[in-house]
């Protein structure tokens, strides 16, 4: 069994959540607030697995409680549920597992739960991430392994794929390096991350040190060339 969280601001919303949850016999204690930071503070002192947060509350909104919940030892995975459907991709930004519409159904908080638990086994297993990208008007996603290189723009970051495709997201690039260190990412440059295993030639010695990724030369700063030296040597790379 679970623990988890419930904030809205709205007490007829919140009843109707808890009431839902406790048909699911996964779940154990249930958490309520009814503001966000009330959510923090309650969230700061006990570890629940989910937390459900409403969108728009007074104070710290849910985006805003997402982002601080991230900065913990054990963060929750986070739930929104909203009446908002125009906030779904800074929600996934923000690493949402899932984003629910009010009236909330039963059966769809239900596979809300499921893909928390699920997730939860391929982190551990390390299976491959999803991101996602706006392409025009539709939200897609695009998969970790996809991306042969990260480049920074500001506190955006825009990722490079193999087919050629660049896509934004607001993810700064040290985060991505900190998340992908263990999936063979390696910064090179202040402006640039790659994956290792998709470089194809590199050039480190010499006044401008570089790596290649097919067509594609990127500059490699002279202070991370031993070790994007060390990774190559350890055949992370150069297949």
């Amino acid at each position: 069994m679970i623990d988890v969280l419930v904030a809205d601001d709205e007490k007829p919303a919140l009843d109707e959540l808890v009431h839902l949850l406790r048909t699911d016999d996964r779940i154990g204690e249930i958490l309520t607030a009814g503001s966000g930071a009330d959510a923090l503070r309650q969230l700061s002192e006990r570890a629940v697995r989910i937390a459900f947060l409403d969108i728009h509350m007074p104070g710290l909104t849910g985006t805003e409680l997402a982002r601080a919940l991230l900065a913990l030892a054990r963060p929750p995975a986070v739930v929104f549920v909203t009446a908002d459907d125009a906030r779904a991709v800074e929600a996934f930004e923000l690493r949402a597992a899932d984003y629910l519409l009010k009236p909330v159904r039963a059966e769809r908080l239900r596979s809300a739960v499921d893909r928390v638990l699920e997730n939860g086994d391929a982190a551990a297993s390390g299976e491959d991430e999803m991101l996602p990208v706006t392409v025009g008007s539709t939200v897609r996603f695009v998969r970790r392994s996809d991306v042969h290189w990260v480049q920074a723009q500001g506190d955006y970051s825009r990722l490079h794929t193999g087919d050629g495709a660049g896509h934004l997201v607001r993810i700064p690039i040290s985060e991505l390096e900190t998340r992908w260190a263990q999936a063979g990412f390696l910064r090179i440059h202040r402006s640039s991350l790659v994956r290792i295993a998709a470089v194809t030639e590199a050039r480190l010695s010499g006044a401008e040190p570089s790596v290649a990724i097919g067509e594609l030369s990127l500059p490699v700063s002279r202070r991370l060339v031993p070790a994007v030296r060390e990774a190559l040597v350890r055949g992370e790379s150069i297949r």
